[in-house]
Order: structure tokens, then sequence, then C-alpha cells
């Protein structure tokens, strides 16, 4: 059977997630679960960093959120849900690379200064705000996940996990009686192979030939008398740094939502312009009904031009061609009004819910099924992090 590349993602709790939140993060976790091993986790102790004086408000915000992710279409038998808090291994990885982690690293995350800036009312020079990009790192790297699903305002928190990680393993992937052991790992190969072993070698760390590394995996691969330890020996010693203890990731980039907030700003709670995915009917008409549009229509005769009115986005995601052609032409032949103009974007939301709604209902029923489901994820989780734990602490030779 063909093992899955895993990949990680999580989200803070901030209760019941709107449209914005299913357009440009879950209909990709959604995706990517039959095609990946999927791990997604409400990162609560995130939550903390910078709600730390209101975490009652965290709990009902835990199930409710998950609650949608379900709604979204997220299957419990194919992916793993769970919770960040349950799971202590996830602070002690956090700790311990935080012994050989720069402050200077942490300082430099973009969002790090923009938080602060845009979060004035809030007191945020605390160790827990200063250090959560390397609990994010800490997050990613103890389910040894190949690939993160972030927008590009957050890729600099995985090149941040990757260089935690690269550190890590420069500190402590060598250990005493690797040389030896890569010796007698050698020694299995016949005399031409190990010859051919060394060329590679040779080309890669002395000519950068990225061909010879390209080619040593294969090579390896063929020998069925060497482990995988053995062979992870030998990659070390041909990349001439340490054992690969925590993996690198690499940022799966996932396309920014294309759809705005109702008065075309960003879609956030915190606006007030935002459309819950599970939200009443009578709500969503009002709200996409008083949308702002057009100013130059003022008056139902004056013609309008589609790329100035917020409305005319969420076509872009809501309408098929001819829907958007319709609006288009109407719009700037004065040939149809905004009420009208509105009607099949609301048809379209209310039809992509309704599906949500389905899946959302026994749940919202019985809501301890929720909370089932992520005790069984977390306990799924729990053994990779255990895994993951006990060789890192091997590594670092904290096994005594």
């Amino acid at each position: 059977m063909q093992v899955k590349e895993r990949v990680l993602s999580g989200m803070r709790p901030t209760g019941a997630l709107h449209l914005g939140h299913y357009h440009g993060a879950l209909k990709n976790w959604v995706r990517l679960q039959s095609q990946m091993e999927c791990y997604y986790f409400v990162a609560d102790w995130h939550a903390l960093t910078t709600h730390y004086e209101s975490s009652e408000i965290i709990e009902q915000n835990v199930y409710e959120m998950v609650i949608d992710w379900l709604a979204a279409g997220l299957e419990p038998e194919q992916c793993t849900i769970f919770l960040q808090s349950r799971l202590p291994e996830h602070a002690e990885l956090f700790t311990l690379l935080a012994m050989g982690t720069p402050m200077s690293w942490l300082e430099r995350v973009p969002t790090y200064k923009d938080q602060q800036l845009q979060l004035k009312d809030k007191d945020l020079s605390t160790y827990g705000f200063l250090g959560y990009p390397l609990l994010q790192a800490a997050d990613i790297l103890i389910y040894k996940a190949q690939y993160v699903p972030v927008g590009e305002d957050q890729a600099s928190h995985v090149e941040l996990t990757r260089e935690a990680a690269r550190r890590f393993n420069d500190l402590y992937g060598r250990r005493p009686g690797d040389e030896a052991a890569t010796l007698a790992a050698l020694a299995k190969l016949a005399k031409e192979d190990a010859r051919y072993y060394h060329s590679l070698r040779k080309k890669f760390q002395e000519q950068g030939d990225a061909v010879a590394l390209q080619k040593l995996p294969g090579f390896l691969a063929k020998f069925e008398q060497l482990s995988s330890a053995e062979k992870e020996l030998l990659t070390s010693h041909f990349n001439g740094k340490g054992r690969a203890v925590l993996v690198e990731p690499q940022v799966l980039l996932t396309q920014a939502s294309k759809l705005p907030g109702l008065d075309g700003r960003k879609m956030s709670k915190s606006y007030g312009n935002a459309i819950a995915m599970r939200e009443d009917k009578k709500s969503i008409e009002t709200k996409v009904r008083t949308m702002p549009t057009d100013p130059a229509r003022v008056k139902r005769s004056d013609p309008g031009e589609p790329e100035r009115c917020p409305v005319w986005q969420f076509h872009q995601v809501y309408s098929d061609e001819p829907t958007r052609q319709w609006a288009a032409s109407g719009c700037r032949s004065a040939g149809i009004g905004c009420l009208e103009c509105k009607q099949p974007v609301i048809d379209s939301i209310l039809r992509e819910q309704q599906p949500m709604l389905e899946r959302a209902e026994p749940y919202v029923q019985a809501p301890q099924r929720v909370r089932e489901i992520v005790a069984a994820g977390t306990d799924r989780a729990r053994i990779t992090a255990q895994a993951t734990m006990r060789e890192v602490r091997d590594a670092m030779g904290l096994n005594y």
C-alpha cells in the first residue's frame, strides 16, 4: 500500500466560522483529506496568546468551530481532528526547540509586529505571544508533516518551522557511534556500489551537483539488505548533515479566498461584515439585500460599474458565466436594479449552505458526538506525537 504524504493545519477557535473561512481554507481541507494523510487541529493554546484574559469563551468556541468543520465536509474517518491542549507533547517539543532558537528569529516574523499594531487594545508584550510562531513550529514538526496548507501571509511561519527543524537536526542529528554505523552500512554494499556512492557524494559535496543528490534515493532503494535506519545514516553522511530527526515541511500554497466581506473589506466577524456558514436564511437575505453597491448608482436608472461593487465579487465566487454576464451587462446599462442583481447571489449562498446545515444537524442535536470525534482524533494524534518525542529525547540524550 502506498504511504500517503502527511498534511497538517489548524485554526484558532473563534466560534462559528464564516464563508470566508470556508472558501479560504475549509474547501481545501476537504479536498486534501481524500488525497493525503491529514491532521487538522484546534489551536486552543494559540487562542490564549491574544485572549489570555478571556479563556472562559474558548470551550464553547472549540466545539462550535468543529461542527462547522464537519458541516463543511470533513470526515473523521478520512482525517484526524484533534485538540492541541490535550497533547502536552506539543508543549514539550516547543520547550526543547526554544532552548536552541535565537530570539531574533521570532522577532522578525512579520505577523509579530503587525498584530501588535492591529491589537493595540491588548497587552501583547508576553512571552507566549512572542513565542507563538515556535509553538506553531512544534505543532507541525511533532507530526512530521511534509506539507502545510497556508496562504501567502502565513508562509513565513512555515519557513521558521523549516529553520527550527534544520537547526535541531544539525545540533542533535549526530550521535556517538553514527560514523561506525555508517561504515558498517557501506560494508554491506558490493565494492562497485560503494564506489558509486562515494563518487555521487563527492560530486554533491565538492561540486554541488544537484543531479547526484536526486540519484541518491533511487540508488539506496534497491538495497534490501539495508534497514531504513541505515539508509537514513547514508543519506545524512551524503549530505554532510545530521539525521533528519524532524522533517522540514513544505508550503502547500492555498489560493487566497476571493470572497470579501459584505462591505468589500476582508470578511471578519470583528468588522461586522461576515456571513456565518450556518446563518439562518432570513438573516442571509437581509444582509445581502442591504449590501452597499456601486456609489454611482444613486437611482435605479443610473448605470453602474461592477468592478466598483462588492456584490460583483460575490458573483465571481457564486455565479456561473451566463449569470455574471447578465449582471455585468445589466449593471452597466441600468437594465437591472441592485436588488435584482443580488438575488442570484442569495440563491447560490443558500444552495451551497443547505448540505452544510444537513451535515451539521446531527451534531447540533447531539453535541456529545462532537466531543467523541475530537477525543478519538486526539488519541490517534497522541500516538504519532509520542513516537516523535521518543526520537527527539533520544537524539538529545534525554532518554535517561
